[in-house]
């Protein structure tokens, strides 16, 4: 099979590397779990997908987000926008499991906190449909149960797969009249190899979007 080379990419300009992480532009989500004595831990994640109606999680095998999730299935995904990764990040450097609970292995030091809220400036909303609580001040908010909590293949995070039962999106980023966000109005966070970006402008969309536009033109 031939592949045309692009007339700007010089030949050969690719290095074999070892990253150590592969957050390759991931989008970021608050995940709110009940604890056990019935408080909620509020903890930030980038690996996190959407097929249908089912969303897929990594977590940290030791974290309290995990272990909460593999007794007490229900949980929030609560998406923030790019100007809130200030607090997403102070949440990163926070822990919701209590001294003497064990070390969080491969973590930076993290401080425990049983209030995340709080601490991360944000509000808990009541959820309709699950215990855990929804982020007020986040634009998309996913109640959810998980149906299978199970070790990923090497044995050192949790894959979640998680059915979302009900989905909440502020007013602005509806298209009207319809069950649809405007991807024009909503830009996720976005965990790119550790740094925090926000959405470009649009270049265009699928051959299947339900919400087609034309995307602006590039600057000359």
């Amino acid at each position: 099979m031939h592949f045309a080379q692009h007339p700007t990419a010089p030949a050969g300009r690719h290095l074999a590397i070892t990253p150590s992480i592969l957050y390759f532009g991931t989008p970021v989500a608050l995940v709110t779990t009940e604890n056990p004595d019935g408080t909620f831990n509020l903890a930030p994640i980038s690996s996190a997908w959407a097929l249908g109606q089912v969303v897929v999680l990594g977590l940290g095998r030791e974290g309290r987000t995990g272990r909460n999730l593999a007794d007490r299935p229900e949980l929030v995904l609560s998406l923030p926008e790019p100007g809130q990764w200030a607090a997403v990040e102070r949440l990163g450097r926070l822990t919701g499991r209590p001294p003497g609970d064990g070390p969080r292995p491969g973590a930076r030091a993290a401080r425990y906190e049983p209030d995340k809220f709080t601490a991360g400036g944000f509000r808990a909303q009541p959820s309709e449909a699950v215990r855990p609580p929804r982020v007020a001040e986040c634009p998309i908010q996913l109640e959810a149960r998980a149906a299978r909590v199970a070790p990923d293949v090497s044995g050192d995070f949790l894959i979640v797969e998680a059915r979302v039962v009900k989905v909440h999106a502020d007013a602005r980023l509806v298209v009207p009249g319809t069950q649809h966000i405007d991807p024009a109005a909503w830009s996720p966070l976005i965990y790119n190899f550790r740094h925090y970006f926000g959405l470009g402008s649009e270049l265009g969309h699928s051959g299947i979007s339900e919400t087609p536009r034309e995307a602006a033109p590039s600057p000359a």
